[in-house]
């Protein structure tokens, strides 16, 4: 069968469709992996999908390519023992199948570390943690080079930029190695002059003032890419670019620092104007400065207006507030919906105080002044539909009318590790958050809450990530009176992102009637398996748990709602697009959804952006 289509090949290129290839005996490395490799590939199924067709020289190379990628891999052994193609009755498509014999793999005995005493002994443990390379693996060449390439940055990032680092193989046995990083750190050094170039408007002093340096410090070049991050974090520059200028064959004690940089436009003007059936005529203008009155400060204005709703919103970062680490930011809005069924107004702002410590930790405490008063019609109370609606704009849909002012002030403190916000593989995100209303403050609510989240990831392999997370947290009104808190306020949990067995604020306590109203308490947590699958497209299966409860600090573990379900996943550069579909292990008894008793026990939910 497989000359029958070598010879159809040779007859004319480009006739046979490959419509699969597939490989057997492949246990030890990643099949993925490995089909990425070579030249043949199977087209998509999709009718407007792209075609790929059977080149026979090709295909000869990749059987040859296959075993240079498995010797590359520490498998001197692997060969493609056969393979076979089956052709369609049309003649026109082709199935490949190849088969592969690994063999076994020369696996690394051990790594040893000489030369490396300059480094703590937390930092050396830290190293040979970080190593890509560990032992029991095979002697993978890629691997190899990485972790000679770790040990070496290591040094670097310690004060020896002149740092050298050798790998050499020891045999132990036949299949067995012994890897020897040799280090030859050379001379201590330290930050000398830096030099600044291409500012035109921004001044020597914000720049200095970003980078995570000074002259004398000690040479690191993990400081050099945090001072070149916090540089684009202004957002004041197309580029930016930290290097040193050492010579190495100098090796001098002092390395000078060269900042390049090519500033962007600091002011930026958006308009918008339309019309619609609902809004009619609309218009809508946003302002920002990106050096307002110089020193890297951020003033922005946004205006709207439109027959639905219409307002002002300004704010304003000062970038660096007294000591390096601290900015203030102030935010204020007037602003006023007028739908049909609802009407909602809105003044005030905060004013934060935030505290970087590091690219992974920062501290806030935020002073808070909002008014809010909403009127909803009755026939919208009526209609069991726009509860949800409702809801999310911070609407009480119990009562027709509401009012009141919040004046509070927050702390929130948070940890991230991750090195994907859109997509985590591995890391941990701590989060914290307490606020106090009333009190000595001014306003109409007087309580105190406090709410915590932690969420790890770690891969399981090279391809799976086991995701979880677990939230608590709880409002305590003063005297116990629910009217000490806004409504808004209030705990739901269910949804997207949630418990996704239920829909949209669907877990909470319910009214005598049936509906959700909110809670006092919440607890909630999901563990969740992600793999990938083929191309863009991954899956995950999950557990997801939790419960709103009525009163405050009143967490009961032993009264969880509990979700399973799965999902598909795919990848796009803004974050996965994700369905996901949730059933329900204990329903909420007398649960009403748009009014009507519960009916089936399971939510479809579509979304973009991981659910935690």
């Amino acid at each position: 069968m497989l000359g029958a289509v070598l010879v159809a090949a040779c007859r004319e290129e480009g006739d046979i469709q490959i419509s699969s290839l597939k490989f057997e005996g492949v246990e030890q490395v990643d099949a993925g992996a490995l089909s990425n490799a070579l030249q043949t590939k199977k087209g998509s199924r999709l009718p407007w999908g792209r075609k790929r067709y059977f080149d026979r020289r090709a295909f000869e190379a990749d059987l040859k390519r296959i075993e240079a990628f498995y010797r590359d891999r520490g498998f001197p052994d692997a060969r493609v023992s056969s393979f076979d193609a089956k052709l369609n009755d049309a003649q026109d498509k082709v199935d490949v199948i190849v088969h592969i014999s690994e063999g076994e793999p020369i696996r690394v005995a051990a790594i040893d570390l000489r030369g490396f005493e300059v480094l703590t002994e937390g930092q050396l443990a830290t190293l040979r943690e970080t190593l890509p390379l560990q032992p029991e693996q095979p002697l993978d060449r890629q691997l190899e080079v990485a972790t000679r390439e770790r040990a070496l940055n290591a040094l670097r990032d310690e004060g020896y930029p002149y740092a050298e680092v050798s790998l050499a193989e020891e045999e132990v046995a036949p299949k067995s190695r012994r890897l020897v990083l040799q280090a030859t750190p050379n001379v201590l050094a330290h930050f000398g002059e830096i030099d600044i170039r291409g500012q035109e408007s921004v001044s020597d002093e914000v720049i200095r003032r970003q980078l995570t340096f000074k002259p004398g410090d000690r040479f690191t070049r993990r400081a050099l890419r945090d001072s070149q991050r916090k540089l684009y974090g202004l957002e004041l520059f197309e580029f930016a670019n930290v290097t040193p200028l050492e010579e190495p064959t100098l090796m001098n004690e002092e390395v000078p620092v060269r900042v390049t940089v090519a500033e962007g436009k600091h002011q930026k003007v958006t308009t918008g104007i339309g019309y619609g059936t609902e809004e009619q005529a609309r218009a809508r203008i946003r302002w920002d400065h990106l050096n307002f009155l110089g020193g890297a400060r951020h003033a922005g204005f946004e205006g709207k207006w439109s027959s639905l709703d219409r307002g002002v919103k300004l704010d304003y970062r000062e970038p660096y507030f007294l000591a390096p680490n601290f900015s203030l930011n102030f935010a204020g809005q007037a602003w006023q919906a007028a739908e049909t069924l609802y009407s909602s107004n809105q003044l005030g702002g905060r004013a934060t105080l935030r505290y970087q410590a590091t690219a992974q930790n920062f501290w806030t405490v935020s002073l808070i002044n909002e008014y809010q008063r909403s009127v909803i019609v009755g026939d919208a109370l009526l209609d069991f539909k726009l509860r949800d609606e409702l809801i999310s704009l911070g609407l009480d849909p119990r009562d027709g009318e509401s009012e009141g002012t919040l004046s509070a002030v927050a702390f929130d403190i948070g940890r991230n590790t991750t090195t994907n916000l859109l997509d985590a593989r591995s890391g941990y995100v701590l989060n914290g958050h307490v606020e106090q209303a009333g009190k000595v403050l001014w306003g109409t609510f007087n309580y105190w809450s406090a709410t915590a989240e932690g969420r790890h990831y770690f891969s399981l392999g090279s391809r799976a990530v086991i995701a979880n997370r677990l939230r608590v947290g709880s409002i305590a009104p003063v005297d116990d009176s629910p009217d000490n808190v806004p409504f808004y306020k209030r705990y739901f949990l269910g949804g997207a992102s949630s418990i996704r067995g239920w829909g949209r604020y669907e877990v909470s306590p319910l009214s005598g009637f049936g509906f959700a109203i909110g809670g006092f308490s919440m607890l909630e947590g999901s563990s969740e398996v992600r793999v990938p699958l083929f191309g863009k497209f991954g899956a995950v299966a999950f557990v997801d748990y939790g419960n709103v409860w009525a009163e405050a600090w009143n967490l009961d573990v032993g009264d969880l709602r509990y979700a399973v379900g799965s999902g598909l996943r795919y990848q796009t550069p803004i974050g996965p697009v994700r369905l996901d579909v949730g059933y329900q292990l204990n329903p909420i008894d007398n649960l009403l959804v748009n009014g009507e008793p519960q009916v089936r026990p399971w939510r479809l939910h579509f979304s973009i952006g991981q659910a935690f």
